[in-house]
């Protein structure tokens, strides 16, 4: 669905200049991007189509499967889908921060009992969009921890729901019954799905093992799970890919130092299976979180933050030679970490509902890109650790990428993302913010991250330009942008802008408009989908450049990002 709105945007043309918008009012000061289609940088590998979730039993539920339709469709790029409690214990009832699928039991003797229903819906529910999960092995069935019963979780979240009892953070009893249970998960995952595709699967070990809330036993007990774990996975299936550690910020001192002890266990530590030196690894995982916090009344964001782990990760990788060219994903990857927080109740995280978390998102994509070619590593996702919540009020506030079945701002920025395909091009702004500046100081000044990503293909050429600033705050005047991109054809060119600002592909504030209804009529429900989906600025225009150059001229609103599609 894609609603063309024309308002205070308007064009005017030459052979050379074509000027979009212009907003009547005092603007920052003006910024100049420089696009050059003839220098190539190499494949854009795709990174952004990477999406997690604590409460996996929302897969199947009814805006969950909506809404894993839509991010299916982002673009031809396979999603990956990760969540967590996979092998928790519990009859399928969600909660916020919370999951479960029953997936192992035992009888009166003992003798192990397993029930893949609750799995198999929440993969099939994969498969059927053509996504692939990252299946995440945990976490520990209350029959199998060392510690049945205790109190897992008080749910500070939501008053309205139970303590979980299950022991599910606890190493397990028996390893060689946790490697059976695992073993069998995957050989079931084969004859039920077929070997080839299982083969396209990545198997991961738990979820920030550094941390106590989520992990009851020491860092080498960790690291015997994770031995007897890949074991069981690559007996099961030889070519079945495996990876950790999904430890915390790495520039934190428990997530730097258990990711290097296992990243040294895995070259050369002596295996808790195999008494041999080493253990298989077929990827490595790390989270990086920023850290917004309320000051005056106003939600500051720390864009620096996030990256400054993002680069941690990256060298502490990099400075094993053996590991270096092992893929890379970072399993989680956001701007703070409480998805479940709510922002009526959290209002540092007030920047959820807005055009903030798009343009943020925007920024940090591509500095995570610089960051990975500066080290030398092999990135190969950043897993956006948002998803939905079932059955609360429109827009209050978790990080989520849409609202009972509404897209918020956030989700047209994977859309435009979608769209890049082909080379990443090299690009120039007079911004003085760039990943090193962003990275050490984040975004603080007055001057905001005024910046692009751009590629080109066979006949199109896409550039994605952003207005970022670590402050949430739009009552600022917008900025003029002036994008030369050189290295066209010499003929006629289509040209397309998308644009996600406080009017266009903007449910958020068209649900402000309408009054903030608690339950929208049906009218206004069709009014907010439409409101959801990423918005052209008016219909496209076709140009003709001289010497192979145009230059596009437009306001762009703080907070805002646009994409120009250029195609021949």
């Amino acid at each position: 669905m894609r609603t063309k709105i024309v308002s205070r945007y308007f064009f005017f043309f030459t052979l050379l200049s074509i000027s979009l918008g212009g907003y009547g009012q005092s603007k920052s000061p003006a910024v100049s991007v420089d696009v050059n289609l003839l220098q190539s940088q190499g494949t854009l590998s795709p990174i952004w189509p990477f999406f997690g979730y604590d409460e996996a039993n929302y897969t199947y539920m009814k805006d969950g499967k909506k809404l894993l339709t839509e991010i299916a469709a982002l673009s031809p790029v396979t999603v990956s889908v990760r969540a967590h409690n996979m092998l928790t214990s519990g009859d399928g009832t969600p909660g916020l921060k919370w999951s479960s699928t029953n997936a192992y039991t035992e009888d009166s003797n003992g003798k192990p009992v397993y029930n893949w229903k609750i799995i198999d819906s929440i993969f099939d529910t994969y498969i059927r969009r053509g996504m692939k999960p990252i299946a995440e092995i945990g976490f520990m069935p209350e029959a199998l921890s060392v510690n049945p019963g205790s109190i897992s979780q008080e749910n500070l979240l939501d008053k309205t729901k139970l303590k979980h009892y299950s022991g599910w953070s606890y190493p397990p009893k028996s390893y060689e019954k946790w490697a059976e249970l695992v073993f069998q998960w995957v050989k079931h995952s084969v004859h039920r799905y077929g070997k080839k595709e299982v083969e396209s699967w990545y198997w991961e070990v738990w979820n920030e093992p550094d941390l106590t809330f989520y992990w009851k036993g020491d860092p080498e007990e960790y690291i015997k799970l994770y031995d007897y774990t890949a074991d069981a996975v690559k007996r099961a299936l030889p070519t079945a890919k495996i990876g950790g550690p999904e430890t915390t910020s790495p520039d934190g001192k428990s997530g730097g130092e258990l990711l290097r002890k296992f990243l040294t266990h895995i070259v050369s530590g002596k295996n808790y299976v195999t008494a041999k030196k080493g253990a298989p690894l077929d990827f490595i995982t790390f989270h990086a979180k920023g850290a917004p916090k309320l000051i005056d009344g106003v939600v500051w964001m720390n864009i620096g933050n996030q990256l400054r782990s993002i680069d941690k990760g990256f060298e502490i990788v990099s400075s094993i030679p053996s590991l270096k060219n092992i893929p890379i994903i970072i399993g989680e990857s956001d701007p703070e970490g409480c998805a479940a927080c709510a922002g009526d109740l959290h209002p540092e995280y007030a920047y959820r509902n807005n055009t903030m978390y798009a343009s943020y998102t925007a920024a940090v994509m591509t500095r995570t890109y610089d960051l990975a070619k500066k080290r030398g590593v092999n990135l190969t996702g950043a897993v956006t650790w948002a998803f939905e919540f079932e059955d609360q009020p429109y827009f209050r506030g978790f990080r989520d990428l849409a609202t009972n079945g509404i897209d918020k701002p956030v989700l047209n920025v994977f859309r435009m993302l979608g769209m890049m395909k082909g080379n990443r091009v090299a690009t120039i702004s007079t911004s003085k913010q760039n990943y090193i500046t962003m990275r050490d100081s984040s975004v603080r000044g007055e001057e905001p991250d005024v910046n692009a990503l751009a590629t080109k293909s066979t006949n199109v050429a896409n550039i994605m330009v952003w207005n970022y600033h670590d402050k949430n705050d739009i009552n600022v005047p917008p900025t003029t942008v002036s994008v030369m991109v050189k290295g066209l054809p010499q003929q006629r060119l289509l040209l397309t802008q998308y644009i996600i600002d406080q009017e266009h592909s903007n449910a958020y504030t068209m649900w402000e408009k309408m009054g903030s209804p608690k339950e929208p009529t049906a009218d206004e429900y069709k009014t907010l989908e439409t409101a959801g989906q990423l918005q052209e600025i008016s219909s496209a225009k076709y140009i003709t450049p001289i010497k192979g150059k145009a230059k596009i001229n437009f306001d762009l609103e703080r907070q805002g990002i646009t994409l120009l599609k250029i195609t021949w």
